[in-house]
């Protein structure tokens, strides 16, 4: 009751009248009202069409600008942050808009009722805000499933903020909403508090990610083999190491006091010990695998009965394509504890071959000089080395030749170019009437076991015709 005659007593002063303190907020609303009638009437003004002359002559100047700088660039990217897929897709239109009619608003302000830029500065705020966490989200997290809902919530929320300082109702809002405190420890937090304290936390991470993101992109350009690999490392690094300090100081501006923390921090570290000590190594494997270089990105590697190229090399795990498209995610602590075969380590050329089987009375160095010609057939095949031909065995059905080739393209596939080879082989063999063997089987017939019918000395007919195949068995 103090409080109401005190208040009630300044009534006079300040021509409130002398009601108690409920009234109060029902004497602010026409002031409020008020303001709105006379910037809605400053629209029927003449001057409001020189402020839209001059907000045109901003957008004209904003796109020139843009333009220029695009093509001085030469930033064609469509995931810049800064240029975006067209002209007004990234944060430069908006922030150079912004900034044009910033200083647009400040020259009419000495001549003319401002109108058009109470509303026209709020909305292009609103349009940066989007425009550059959009961007972010994007950039920092490509493909990701979740980003779409907050990409819509950072919208929403932009354009509400944006009404509410377009009708004067920002300043009410937020002062209801520090009304509703509560005290934690020693600390006296309020919902405009916690409001405040996530906008600040989500503009100091974006800022986070907008720098790991500028400088994982300028690391990882044109960058291969061993290079990408420790790039990577580096890039992961560093954005873990800005994302963490975007927390601290997130949490620093809610009011969160940091030492409360170190409870929290050893109880993860016996989470780490014995729940996630699994989850643990593999992180820890895969920044020992992208420091040592052991596997890079683009090696053909071999675990167990699984064989592809190392497409991705994340913290916890690998993912490895094979040729015929199919994906492994490999944990990555599996890469540092068990035996793994990379193909391309040192060299990325890979050794492949085929076998071809030939008559017994065939010119061996004439089939030698046939297969050698048609392993080159294919442009893939590296001409240094060049193909080798070797006669490797001695067959049950004829002489058998090995045509052995190098490739340096692996992920490109295999059985594509082995047919090709083979097919090329086959015309050669066939345009020097080179016999390729079939496989032939003679059945002998004790006198016990002939079929009935048969006549002693008189082959069967289907012994004469194993080609065209009986049921007989070698």
């Amino acid at each position: 009751m103090a409080n109401s005659g005190a208040e009630g007593g300044a009534g006079p002063g300040t021509g409130l009248g002398t009601g108690p303190v409920h009234g109060a907020p029902a004497v602010e609303a026409p002031s409020m009202i008020t303001d709105l009638g006379q910037w809605a009437q400053a629209f029927t003004q003449p001057s409001v069409l020189v402020e839209l002359g001059l907000l045109v002559a901003c957008v004209a100047a904003a796109w020139t600008v843009v333009w220029a700088l695009r093509r001085r660039i030469h930033d064609k990217d469509p995931r810049s942050i800064w240029f975006g897929s067209s002209m007004v897709d990234g944060a430069l239109f908006p922030l150079v808009l912004l900034s044009l009619g910033y200083l647009a608003r400040t020259l009419a302000a000495q001549w003319v009722p401002l109108a058009v830029f109470k509303v026209a500065i709020p909305v292009l705020v609103s349009l940066v805000v989007i425009r550059i966490g959009v961007k972010v989200l994007q950039v920092a997290f490509p493909q990701s499933a979740w980003v779409r809902p907050i990409e819509r919530s950072i919208s929403w929320l932009a354009w509400l903020g944006m009404v509410l300082w377009v009708t004067g109702l920002l300043p009410l809002v937020l002062q209801e909403l520090d009304k509703i405190s509560w005290k934690v420890g020693a600390s006296t937090l309020s919902v405009r508090t916690m409001i405040e304290g996530a906008i600040t936390a989500g503009a100091v991470l974006l800022v986070a990610l907008w720098i790991s993101a500028a400088i994982e992109a300028r690391l990882l350009r044109a960058a291969t083999g061993s290079e990408l690999s420790l790039r990577k490392a580096i890039s992961n690094a560093l954005r873990a190491v800005l994302v963490f300090v975007g927390l601290i100081m997130a949490l620093s501006a809610v009011g969160i006091d940091l030492t409360a923390l170190s409870v929290l921090g050893g109880a993860v570290g016996v989470g780490i010990g014995f729940g996630l000590q699994k989850l643990a190594a593999n992180y820890v494997s895969g920044f020992v695998i992208l420091a040592e270089r052991s596997m890079r990105i683009g090696d053909n590697v071999k675990l167990d009965a699984f064989e592809g190229r190392i497409t991705q090399i994340n913290a916890r795990y690998t993912v490895i394509r094979s040729p015929s498209g199919r994906e492994s995610i490999v944990p990555n602590e599996l890469l540092i504890t068990q035996r793994v075969e990379n193909l391309s380590l040192s060299d990325p050329q890979v050794w492949m071959s085929t076998v071809v089987s030939v008559a017994y009375d065939s010119d061996v160095d004439l089939v030698a000089r046939l297969l050698g010609e048609a392993a080159l057939v294919s442009p893939r095949v590296l001409r240094e080395p060049a193909p080798a031909v070797a006669l490797s065995a001695f067959g049950a059905d004829g002489l058998e030749f090995t045509v052995g080739f190098w490739i340096a393209d692996p992920e490109n596939g295999t059985l594509g170019l082995r047919s090709q080879i083979n097919m090329a082989i086959l015309r050669a063999l066939r345009e020097h009437h080179v016999e390729v063997p079939f496989p032939q089987r003679v059945v002998h017939f004790q006198s016990g076991d002939m079929p009935a019918g048969a006549r002693p000395g008189a082959p069967s007919p289907s012994l004469r015709e194993p080609a065209q195949g009986h049921g007989l068995s070698p």
